[in-house]
């Protein structure tokens, strides 16, 4: 799965070894913000962090979406 990742990334110009690659991914988070409500519940809401330019890059390399997971919201 590296090698054909990093495969892809290359047809698109981009020379990454796997640790690279990895120091890259690293950065982009899931997070979750719990809101309290009047009605004594808990609304959260989790989704991921804003993809740094260069990550931006291998996610269009790769046609993957920059937000993986979308947003999720639900109460508790």
């Amino acid at each position: 799965m590296v090698q054909t990742i990093r495969r892809r990334l290359a047809d698109r110009g981009a020379q990454l070894s796997w640790s690279g690659l990895r120091a890259i991914l690293t950065v982009q988070q899931r997070v979750t913000a719990t809101f309290p409500q009047r009605d004594g519940h808990t609304l959260h809401v989790r989704k991921a962090t804003v993809a740094e330019l260069d990550l931006r890059q291998i996610y269009d390399a790769l046609q993957i979406d920059p937000a993986p997971g979308g947003v999720r919201k639900y109460v508790a």
